[in-house]
């Protein structure tokens, strides 16, 4: 990579960056419905035409941390080692997304979600992905038939706890609820093994 090319790239991941803040910014202060493309692009100071080159719609600047996430869930899910439990995977995501985490962004994304209902059952559709590879990786564990309700159930659980745990800003309380998370899931799970 040539120093134009990183330069480049950083000054994009800049105003990507500048878009999605000034979208929850005016999401969380307007509302997502009242706030246009043309008004995300001035408080970015971008033309909308750079917004919709980064993002197809406002949905889609609404749920980029969030499908990012997810994103990264799955992956982590696909790539899973031997031996490495469902637990395993959960705890090293959740902890590698505290690396990544900017806790003014996170909370002025769940001012947003607040402000916007529509915009969390939409989060909480997304996770599709993530449960169904969770749901996999739960069947695999514990012996299960793939796509049994078991497993799946106990997936299904685990994206709610995700979503609540994923909400909290990075930090000692954060951390508390991530081991009682695990701790949880891994009782449910180890419930679906063989009697």
């Amino acid at each position: 990579m040539t120093a134009e090319t990183g330069l480049r790239e950083r000054s994009k991941a800049r105003r990507r960056e500048a878009i999605i803040r000034a979208a929850f910014t005016l999401f969380a202060e307007r509302g997502f419905d009242e706030t246009t493309v043309a008004d995300i692009a001035a408080e970015a100071e971008v033309a909308p035409r750079t917004v919709a080159m980064y993002f197809p719609s406002k949905q889609d600047i609404a749920l980029s941390r969030f499908s990012a996430g997810m994103e990264t869930l799955t992956e982590t899910f696909a790539r899973r080692q031997p031996g490495e439990t469902v637990i395993d995977v959960l705890q090293r995501w959740l902890r590698d997304s505290d690396l990544h985490s900017d806790p003014d962004m996170k909370r002025l994304a769940l001012r947003m979600f607040a402000a916007n209902p529509e915009l969390d059952a939409l989060r909480t559709a997304r996770m599709a992905d993530a449960i169904n590879g969770g749901a996999a990786a739960i069947a695999a564990d514990t012996g299960a038939a793939p796509g049994s309700f078991g497993p799946r159930i106990a997936a299904v659980a685990a994206a709610a706890v995700l979503l609540e745990v994923t909400d909290l800003v990075p930090g000692p309380d954060r951390d508390q609820a991530i081991t009682i998370a695990l701790r949880f899931l891994d009782a449910g799970i180890s419930t679906l093994g063989p009697s």
